[in-house]
Parts: structure tokens; sequence; C-alpha cells
């Protein structure tokens, strides 16, 4: 049944708020998160034998972005979990704990992937400094949601979909390591689009189809979902992009310079 604060559209109703009991979401949640840590697992457990054998050896700072990255999907499983268990005194208080590491993941997802480069930059087979584009839009877009999903902290509904929006920025490494694992890397654009976000478009589309079929679409989810998956297109036009290349093989030869 429409609500006040929903706003019709066609055959669509658009909610800002949820009219509907915050408990039936939670078990949705949960689904989105173990899918987010299918992919995780997955993908990185095909790669890793790969990673502990990189020649150049991975430098320290991949090492410590990993552990920091990973502490995140465990941080986010406490929350969910605190939430289901209906503890949400204690999921508020750790939410806040997650927002601070965040600031530690906006500093070493970029950090990480500049000295992955610059270390592989005269390894032909692990080079690819345009492949910046995706890992900048990665970490962008997580931490957008994620501030906005702390501002929707009051609208318990929105706020939990944008709050999983933020970490399905984040899901491509696993899933298109994974993929990668069993197909060749294509090399025109919306098959590479394909190829590197198909597991951010499955969730994004799973969340969409399952609250579409509840009626419970919301405006936030649109608008984030939206421009999550324009900023990953974007990403992969500038990989593409002939002067993207020409500027991140100067960022990587500078750091390579500095800092390898």
């Amino acid at each position: 049944m429409a609500t006040a604060t929903a706003e019709r559209s066609s055959a669509l109703i658009w909610h800002v708020r949820g009219s509907w009991s915050a408990r039936e979401d939670r078990a949705a949640s949960a689904v989105w998160l173990g899918i987010l840590w299918l992919g995780t697992i997955s993908g990185f457990g095909v790669d890793f034998r790969r990673y502990l054998h990189e020649n150049p050896a991975a430098p320290w700072i991949v090492h410590v972005h990993a552990v920091v990255f990973s502490v995140w999907m465990l941080v986010l499983t406490a929350l969910v979990l605190l939430v289901l268990d209906n503890r949400v005194k204690w999921h508020r208080t750790l939410g806040w704990c997650a927002a601070g590491w965040a600031c530690l993941m906006a500093v070493m997802g970029p950090l990480a992937a500049a000295a992955s480069q610059a270390i592989n930059l005269h390894n032909p087979q692990m080079s690819d400094p345009p492949f910046l584009s995706v890992n900048f839009v990665d970490i962008g877009a997580f931490l957008v949601l994620l501030a906005w999903g702390i501002t929707l902290r009051k609208n318990s509904a929105a706020h939990r979909r944008v709050m999983i929006l933020s970490s399905v920025a984040l899901a491509d490494p696993g899933f298109s390591r994974f993929s990668g694992y069993f197909f060749p890397e294509p090399k025109s654009v919306i098959p590479w689009f394909i190829y590197t976000f198909h597991g951010n478009a499955l969730i994004i589309l799973a969340m969409g189809v399952w609250d579409w079929r509840r009626g419970r679409l919301m405006r936030q989810f649109a608008i984030g979902a939206g421009a999550l998956l324009a900023a990953f297109f974007i990403a992969t036009l500038l990989y593409f992009w002939t002067p993207w290349k020409t500027i991140t093989i100067g960022w990587v030869t500078e750091w390579a310079k500095r800092f390898a």
C-alpha cells in the first residue's frame, strides 16, 4: 500500500522511508553480505597462490592493504549480525568505529594500488597503470556511499540499502579474479565492463528485484545503484582512453623513482 512517503512512478512505488518493519529487511542484508563473502573468498582464493609467488614480490603495503580490507569485511559482518540479533545499540557504536576504519581504507587503497603498479612497472604481464581508474573509482564510490549511508542512519531502510551498496562498490576485485581464472580478459569496452564489474551488477540487480517484488523500492537505493554503475562505466572508459594511459604511466613511473 502506498504511503505519504512514497512517490508513484507509472506502476512502481518509490519509497523514501520504509513503511514496513525494519526487521523484515534484516534477513536480506545477511543474504547480500553472504554473496559479498562468496565473491571475495572465491576470487582471492583462486588467486592466492599466484599472490604468494609474485616476482617481484608484492610490496609490504599491499599485505597491509589486504589485512585492512579483510578487517572491513569482518566489521561489516559483525554489524549485520548485531542487527539480526536485535543489538541495535551495539551496532550503532561499532558503526562509528567502522566509519573511522573506512578512513584508513581511503588511504591504504590508493597507496597499495600505486605501489603494486610501480613495483611491476617493467613486468609486462603484471603492469597495468590504466587500471588505477578502477582502483580510484572503487574506493571513491565506497567512501561517498558510506558517508551518505551514515547521514541516513535515522532512516533505517534507506541506511541499510546504501550501506550495503557502499561495500558492493568494493566487490569487483573478488568476482573479477574468479572469472579471470577461467576466461581471458576482453579487449573492448563493453565486454571488459561486464568482465570486471559483473559481480557488482548482479548484486545490485538482485537487491533491486528483491525490493521490487515486495513493493519496497527506495529512491535512495535507485540513486545510489545508478550512480555506482555509472561510475563503473566511467572507470571502464578511462581504462581504454589513451590520454589516461599516458597519465597513469607517468604517475607510476614517478612513484617508482621516489618510493620503489
